[in-house]
């Protein structure tokens, strides 16, 4: 992004949906880690979706 890549917006866009796709597999389980992973993957997919 800092250099001005033509594949930026589809780079974030692919690290978003991997995010989400994270966050959406640690939810199913109740243990603290997972919780704690699927909370912050929804964060940086909302960043990358930025």
């Amino acid at each position: 992004m800092s250099r001005g890549s033509m594949y930026a917006k589809q780079f974030c866009q692919l690290c978003a949906t991997i995010c989400d796709d994270c966050a959406t597999e640690c939810e199913k389980f109740q243990d603290a880690h997972c919780q704690e992973c699927a909370k912050f993957c929804r964060q940086c997919a909302e960043e990358c979706a930025k």
